[in-house]
């Protein structure tokens, strides 16, 4: 496992720091590749290259990267679990998610754990720069090679009921139930015995769930599914 620590310069807010990426791939020669690849781009850094979905997570909670590029076959946890274990400690970092596979049913399952971006092997040059850049705008990024309709199967599968009930956590639904409610959050904060900034925090991993763009998207999700739902 190769990390460099953060710099203090990288947290100065409106500082020109690059952005900071983490490679994970069980394949030393894939994440060295990666690597140089991304090291040639203007305003990119790898920070980190670590082989497991175990060591992801520990790195990711030290170095706390902008990106992680997150292979989806790694051996004990998979990049899925990883991805939504990264995003449980740090719901602000993009996962992309790169695979050999283009199949409906990984690219569905890169989603619903909350990856940002998908992106085929085959096409990993180009396609991978293209997919950071996209993400760190806050878009969703997806290789061309992957089909329309396993692009729309994997995004509605994440606004279904049955996700949400599903794979939220108590603490999530209990937010959401407020949300739906109106609450504001120094309500919800005051009845849940939180901060704040923590029940900011659990409508960002909400969001990021549920593949919604903003707090009104999630406030109208939370009311047109309150009934079924909850």
């Amino acid at each position: 496992m190769n990390a460099k620590p953060r710099s203090s310069d990288s947290l100065k807010p409106g500082s020109d720091a690059p952005t900071r990426i983490v490679v994970v791939d069980d394949h030393e020669i894939v994440r060295e590749c990666i690597q140089a690849l991304l090291q040639r781009q203007a305003g990119m850094t790898v920070v980190a290259l670590v082989a497991t979905g175990e060591q992801a997570i520990v790195v990711a909670e030290r170095l706390k990267p902008d990106v992680m590029v997150m292979d989806l076959v790694l051996p004990g946890l998979d990049g899925a679990g990883a991805t939504q274990q990264v995003l449980m400690l740090l719901p602000k970092t993009r996962i992309i998610v790169v695979s050999s596979s283009s199949a409906p049913e990984h690219v569905q399952g890169a989603l619903r754990a909350g990856a940002l971006g998908y992106v085929v092997k085959e096409g990993v040059g180009s396609d991978l720069v293209c997919a950071v850049t996209t993400v760190m705008a806050g878009n969703r990024y997806l290789s061309p090679q992957i089909a329309d309709c396993a692009i729309e199967g994997a995004l509605s599968a994440r606004t279904t009921t049955g996700y949400l009930w599903e794979h939220l956590s108590p603490r999530e639904r209990e937010v959401l139930r407020r949300t739906a409610a109106g609450t504001s959050t120094a309500q919800i904060a005051l009845q849940l015995s939180l901060s704040p900034k923590t029940i900011d925090s659990y409508r960002s991993r909400l969001m990021r769930k549920l593949g919604l763009p903003n707090r009104s998207t999630l406030i109208r999700y939370a009311l047109q599914h309150s009934t079924s739902a909850f």
